[in-house]
């Protein structure tokens, strides 16, 4: 075994998988630990909404019948209907500052200004500072301001009338802190929710691009494998016709050749079956003989020329420059692009065809030429055409390379590209 085919054979589909298969894999789950904590925080959200939902609705409820106990058992008969209809009308509001916060921020404002003037103390007025919770939790920061100001207005008015003389400071900077952390639990609240709404947003925008992603993975690994069984049922197949032909006509005056030509068909259809396993290897993981066939690169392109002349394609091969330190992916690439012109040319060109290919190898590209002496322009209703030519410019594409495939000037047809080893580029197979 050469050099060249020991190299080719050490980079087989099996280990070149499982190295795609970790990097695969690795951003997939990265991809999963995001989905996973945007998850997580969605469901949290949730949570918080849910547990947010009853228990306030339960104490605001509760709140009123409170408040209303608590005023029959210390007011007298006498204030007793004035002070219930203030607190039954600071209170029940409260249900609805869900639905309408600064609504019922206005109506709790102008009772509780309304028992200022009245001159009533109630216990009630903590409905001000639930008010201001809703609206900090529901509005913006400029509402948010709007209500505490007038909330803290309340309460130096409050302090001035009903504080005794020299206990003013005391009774103002208490109601002003309750004010002020009202505000900002209201704020928190807001900015929690806006986060959480952020944070499900994002999990939806990331699974969206995880299907787009499996969508696109998937057309992809479509059109390789339909690239992939082109180039192997179309060349094999061609070949095997070719050869039966030529054996069909040999057959009484040349029993010799007509017999070397039915072998060679026979091992053209174990060669189709070997590329078949291995690319099935590389498609199923329990295949075991892919580790047995390695991927055909440039050392393999004189026994594909050799095939090509038993098939009745004169085929001539120049290779210069070591091939050696070529990436097998990239020799494969020269190989497809190879066999794909010459099977052109054996379906597409009369008797008497000859072809030539040379490879030109570097350290920083690869340059590819096929050329044969058929007619120019081609055959009526023979040229090529189908998924050959476009399968080829994909292989060219993938590593930045640009095929151009047409009439020689002087004849003939010839396809050409050259494949930058600097673009890394996709496996094709």
């Amino acid at each position: 075994m050469t050099e060249a085919a020991a190299e080719a054979g050490s980079a087989h589909p099996v280990r070149h998988r499982d190295r795609v298969r970790r990097g695969w894999t690795a951003g997939r789950l990265r991809r999963h630990a995001d989905l996973a904590s945007v998850r997580a925080a969605r469901r949290l959200g949730a949570a918080r909404r849910w547990g947010s939902r009853l228990p306030p609705l339960a104490w605001e409820a509760l709140l009123p019948v409170l408040l209303l106990v608590n005023i029959l058992t210390t007011h007298t008969p006498r204030g007793l209907p004035v002070a219930v209809a203030l607190t039954a009308a600071l209170a029940l509001p409260l249900l609805w500052r869900r639905r309408a916060p600064l609504t019922v921020f206005a109506v709790v404002t102008a009772v509780a200004f309304v028992q200022w003037l009245v001159g009533v103390q109630l216990p009630a007025d903590v409905a001000l500072l639930v008010a201001l919770y809703t609206v900090a939790a529901n509005a913006g920061r400029r509402g948010t301001l709007v209500a505490g100001a007038v909330v803290e207005t309340g309460v130096l008015l409050a302090c001035l009338r009903w504080t005794a003389d020299g206990a003013f400071l005391t009774p103002f900077v208490a109601a002003t802190a309750m004010v002020v952390a009202a505000a900002v639990l209201g704020v928190n609240v807001r900015t929690t929710r806006a986060y959480l709404a952020a944070v499900e947003e994002r999990a939806a925008r990331l699974e969206h691009q995880q299907e787009q992603q499996a969508r696109l993975a998937v057309a992809e690994e479509r059109a390789r494998i339909t690239r992939e069984m082109h180039d192997i049922v179309t060349h094999n197949l061609s070949v095997m016709v070719a050869l039966t032909d030529a054996a069909v006509y040999a057959q009484h005056r040349s029993p010799e050749r007509a017999t070397a030509a039915m072998l060679q068909i026979s091992e053209t259809g174990r060669q189709a079956l070997t590329d078949m396993r291995r690319s099935l290897g590389v498609l199923r993981t329990e295949e075991p003989d892919a580790e047995r066939h390695p991927l055909p690169g440039i050392a393999q392109l004189q026994a594909l020329a050799d095939q090509m002349c038993a098939a009745g394609l004169p085929t001539g091969l120049e290779v210069h420059g070591g091939h050696t330190r070529i990436p097998a992916t990239a020799q494969l690439t020269v190989y497809r692009l190879v066999q794909e012109a010459l099977t052109n040319a054996l379906k597409h060109t009369p008797p008497g065809t000859r072809a030539e290919v040379r490879v030109r190898c570097s350290a920083s590209a690869v340059t590819v030429a096929v050329t044969d002496s058929g007619p120019c322009p081609p055959l009526p209703g023979t040229a090529p055409s189908g998924h050959g030519i476009p399968g080829m410019r994909e292989r060219a594409a993938a590593y930045g390379g640009r095929l151009r495939a047409g009439p020689l000037p002087g004849g003939g047809w010839g396809v050409h590209t050259r494949l930058d080893l600097g673009s890394g580029g996709k496996v094709p197979a």
